[in-house]
């Protein structure tokens, strides 16, 4: 699907295949290990407020705090509040399980199989899912130029094939090409047609991976873009935009007016 109805959302996670800073061999008390054993998966433990022991969890997508009576034989999950009904299992919730996930989730975006747009010397990196047939795709790519030309912005194109039977084939051309950003830019400048061909396995391989990563993100629109916010604690955390921008968003997700 493609779409020009953007959607911002806040949080880039990746629950279902990014891994633990619990491990398996992390010793748990009998009531959180009882949690895993029904398919909890821990991500961090901490201190939390009246003696208790928290831990980060998630189960099916949905976020969880655990917190570990400290007589270490009961558990609790649900929400910490304190004398004044301020709920404190939210900001726990963002510092140990969301902020965590979201730097695997970049480091994952950074691992997958994209072509260069732009000076690599530019400060503000954005991913973005690109389709070949996408005609949004190549909107974005046109409305991006002021600042990538500037030097200011550097996009990388993650190259999936979604959108048609042969989206992945010409997918897969442009990563296999001699020199794959001349190859797409010429693409989005409508100079050439790409078509689809048969790549080594490498290459199919690649596209594949990056349409597995686009699903495990539950993303449903080309393009999507995602990028860092600093926030108050000095922490970067990521937001993403579900189709293309709108000119608001478009300035916000370039991190300034138009050149």
């Amino acid at each position: 699907m493609h779409l020009n109805r953007p959607m911002l959302t806040s949080g880039l996670l990746l629950l279902t295949v990014c891994a633990s800073t619990v491990t398996a061999s992390d010793e748990l008390p009998a009531p959180v290990q009882a949690l895993v054993d029904q398919g909890v998966e821990i991500h961090a433990s901490f201190e939390a407020p009246g003696g208790l022991r928290g831990y980060g969890a998630s189960t099916e997508g949905r976020e969880m705090v655990i917190y570990l009576t400290p007589d270490g034989e009961h558990a609790v999950v649900g929400t910490l509040t304190d004398s004044q009904g301020n709920n404190l299992t939210d900001a726990q919730l963002d510092e140990h399980v969301r902020a965590p996930l979201e730097a695997q989730t970049w480091q994952l975006l950074r691992d997958s199989h994209w072509v260069q747009d732009g000076d690599v010397q530019a400060p503000r990196v954005i991913y973005t899912f690109t389709d070949p047939n996408c005609p949004y795709c190549r909107q974005l790519w046109q409305e991006t130029r002021p600042w990538v030309e500037a030097g200011e912005v550097q996009l990388r194109h993650i190259m999936v094939g979604i959108l048609a039977p042969d989206s992945p084939g010409k997918a897969a051309a442009i990563l296999g090409a001699d020199d794959p950003a001349a190859t797409l830019q010429a693409h989005e400048r409508a100079e050439i047609t790409v078509e689809a061909s048969a790549q080594p396995r490498e290459i199919e391989e690649q596209v594949y991976a990056n349409n597995q990563l686009f699903e495990a993100l539950g993303l449903y629109a080309t393009p999507t873009s995602a990028f860092q916010r600093e926030v108050e604690n000095g922490t970067l955390r990521i937001e993403r935009i579900q189709g293309l921008p709108s000119d608001e968003q478009l300035i916000d997700m370039m991190g300034s007016a138009t050149p």
